[in-house]
């Protein structure tokens, strides 16, 4: 176990920064895979049976937390939360997809948002969650601040923006699995600067009016 940088960023013998930059891009290529086949019409449930088959033909190892497919007003529900009914999608709407897939002993862990039809706020929002994402990620890149700092900023940045930022999420630890035996807390109450490809941020944003909200999370590597 490496622990000369905290504790809480502890990983285990075989970690290597490269075998979670894989882990990444194959889960994102799961990502990918399962948003290309939901459709208007489909059920939550049905996305997410569907899901599990394409991660299944991927070759995963192993689900290290459960795929969450969440259409409409389900989008602003967070990952302990229970979707409210079992939702069609509807010809104009929008949802996310989050997932935590084992490759090569690695913890790969991405979430993004996507809409169909034409409606311009939900194509709005979606976007917004992957915008902000990418400010938050740039200002943890430059500015050596801590996890607790880089929160507030997303809170500052999603405020300017228009949109609510959910700081019930607030990103996590991820390494080689399973890295639940480093209790290392969330991403947000991270006192230290958060070391390279160890730390899921997640960015979850609602609609300041409508009933809907929009996801994004990738690995700070």
């Amino acid at each position: 176990m490496n622990t000369a940088v905290s504790p809480k960023e502890a990983t285990g013998a075989i970690y290597a920064l490269e075998l979670m930059q894989y882990a990444q891009a194959r889960t994102w290529e799961a990502v990918d895979a399962i948003a290309a086949i939901i459709r208007p019409g489909m059920s939550e449930s049905e996305a997410t049976a569907r899901g599990k088959q394409i991660l299944a033909e991927l070759g995963m190892e192993r689900i290290w937390h459960p795929l969450l497919v969440r259409f409409g007003a389900n989008t602003l529900k967070g990952f302990n939360q229970r979707s409210d009914g079992d939702p069609l999608l509807g010809e104009n709407d929008i949802f996310f997809i989050d997932m935590g897939i084992v490759w090569k002993g690695h913890e790969g862990d991405a979430g993004a948002t996507f809409t169909v039809g034409n409606d311009a706020e939900m194509i709005a929002c979606a976007a917004a969650a992957k915008t902000l994402y990418q400010q938050v990620e740039s200002h943890w890149r430059t500015s050596g601040c801590s996890g607790v700092e880089l929160y507030d900023f997303a809170r500052q940045q999603a405020e300017a923006m228009g949109w609510k930022l959910n700081l019930d999420i607030k990103g996590h630890r991820v390494s080689d699995f399973p890295h639940a035996i480093y209790r290392a807390g969330d991403l947000g109450d991270f006192t230290g600067h958060p070391g390279n490809g160890l730390w899921i941020l997640e960015i979850q944003i609602a609609h300041p009016e409508k009933p809907y909200g929009a996801f994004y999370e990738d690995l700070l590597a």
